[in-house]
């Protein structure tokens, strides 16, 4: 086993007015230290020179507390590499002190458990408890949201990040504005308005960790408990988790190949507080919804005082043709709270995202954000300022759009050979995944953890409802795995349906 480097210990308590030696304190509280877990198999411990200074005391007794625990096996020492904790540990090391039997201090512990008040927690976390998810074990083929990191430019990406730490200015050590680092809220604000024509300026730019706080944010700011909030069934089950930890009602509206059906919205919940949206490349079933819809949503907005929450996530990824534009950018009343993120199209690791505000609303989302985590790294926001300004940003989105749009249609040509009766794919070609309908009467839920079990990460459809679907389907994601893998993946389904 590889010897841990020393670290800090836990505090020693010793009582120079105790009976108990000096020596034998030591050795106590390390032994139980040990047994407890506090200090791992391997790990150094310091020497006694450094030890008894540490503590006030003489040598003497720390020495002989050491000698003792080598002598039983509990540290080990190595030449060059002073003493550890013992890498095996004695096998009647953790009997029971005192001659107690088990059979004795088992019935105590229970006792002990049956006065303890109950654990309760919130009525929202129970509500947001899931089953286990086993598709979301895997990386291989149909992970959802993995990008190809292996295209990312690492060299690039590694001068621009040695760059900024090499001669990092102390006001970026230091704790940053809320809203984020104002150079990166510019870069942002320029990308957005000549790439998704939203109507912007740096000032109405707050940088996140990515969509989800982005979406967590909106909640708090915009809702109260009981508000009711339109959401797309099937949709986000991570946009569901966020509305719930404000309280809200969530109402579910279905969607087809149009989007979002606002006519179906407005005759469910007509005073509805917020809707949440994913027109540009609706999740999961991949649909653009309709300029009619976007009008009729916008209308209804306005004429009701809701508030829109746009979530363009993928937006970048569209192969038939050019990006289709943001809601956002149609808005005439300032109803729209666009959210985005880098995170699915650099790194997932990034943690880098954004909300575009109305001017209005900036101070209650700028003191949410400062009430959440403060602010996001301003080391990662300054890079990334590069990244974008530089041209190094449109030229991977320009080459991974390409090969994204080769891999969905190796996907959509696997399915075609191996499942052509089995699955239906839906939705537009755009992102980075894909929708497939399975037969009636087949269920996801067993589908995909059987493909779990082969390691493929194939989401069922059905976790993105808030009731079971009429029929079933499977969420592929194809960014992050190559041809060959897709098709691997493809063949080992066939085997799960």
């Amino acid at each position: 086993m590889k010897r841990i480097s020393s670290s800090f210990l836990p505090p020693i308590a010793l009582d120079s007015r105790a009976r108990t030696p000096m020596y034998q304190q030591l050795y106590e509280w390390f032994r139980r230290a040990i047994l407890q877990g506090q200090l791992r198999p391997g790990q150094r411990v310091p020497s006694t020179r450094n030890l008894a200074a540490e503590l006030k005391v003489s040598r003497i007794p720390v020495s002989s507390a050491y000698e003792q625990l080598q002598a039983e096996g509990y540290f080990e020492t190595f030449v060059g590499a002073g003493t550890c904790v013992a890498r095996t540990i004695p096998a009647n090391a953790a009997k029971p002190e005192g001659g107690e039997s088990r059979a004795v201090a088992r019935p105590a512990a229970k006792r002990a458990a049956k006065r303890t008040a109950p654990r309760k927690i919130s009525r929202r976390a129970i509500a947001m408890r899931m089953p286990p998810q086993s598709w979301l074990d895997n990386m291989g083929a149909f992970r959802v949201s993995l990008p190809a990191l292996e295209q990312f430019p690492v060299g690039v990406w590694s001068k621009l990040v040695n760059r900024h730490s090499r001669r990092q200015p102390r006001q970026l050590m230091a704790y940053g504005h809320a809203m984020g680092y104002l150079p990166f809220r510019e870069a942002i604000a320029e990308y957005l308005g000549t790439v998704r024509a939203v109507r912007c300026d740096a000032s109405q730019i707050l940088v996140t960790t990515g969509s989800q706080l982005g979406l967590q944010l909106s909640a708090q700011v915009l809702l109260d408990a009981d508000d009711p909030v339109w959401i797309e069934e099937p949709g986000y089950h991570g946009a569901r988790h966020a509305l719930m930890t404000a309280g809200a009602k969530l109402i579910p509206v279905p969607v087809d190949q149009e989007g979002l059906n606002v006519a179906e919205g407005i005759r469910r919940a007509p005073k509805a507080r917020a809707v949440y949206i994913t027109p540009s490349h609706q999740y999961p079933l991949g649909w653009t919804m309709s300029a009619t819809r976007r009008m009729m949503l916008l209308n209804w907005a306005t004429r009701s005082g809701a508030w829109i929450i746009e979530d363009d996530y993928d937006s970048e990824y569209r192969f038939g043709g050019r990006p289709i534009a943001s809601l956002q950018g149609l808005d005439t009343d300032a109803r729209v709270i666009y959210i985005g993120t880098f995170n699915k199209v650099v790194f997932p690791s990034l943690r880098l995202g954004y909300v575009v505000i109305p001017k209005d609303l900036v101070p209650a989302f700028s003191t949410a954000r400062d009430a959440a985590d403060v602010f996001s790294s301003t080391l990662y926001q300054a890079v990334m300022t590069d990244f974008i300004r530089e041209g190094h940003f449109a030229r991977h989105i320009r080459r991974t759009r390409a090969l994204y749009a080769q891999r969905r249609a190796a996907l959509v040509e696997a399915i075609r050979k191996h499942l052509g009766e089995q699955l239906e794919v839906v939705g537009a070609e755009a992102g980075m995944h894909l929708a497939a309908l399975l037969r009636s009467g087949v269920n996801d839920v067993t589908v995909a953890q059987k493909a779990a079990q082969l390691g493929i990460a194939a989401q069922p459809l059905s976790s993105c409802c808030s009731k079971p679907p009429s029929r079933g389907g499977l969420i592929l994601g194809y960014g992050g795995a190559d041809a060959r893998q897709l098709e691997d993946g493809v063949r080992k389904l066939t085997s799960c349906i």
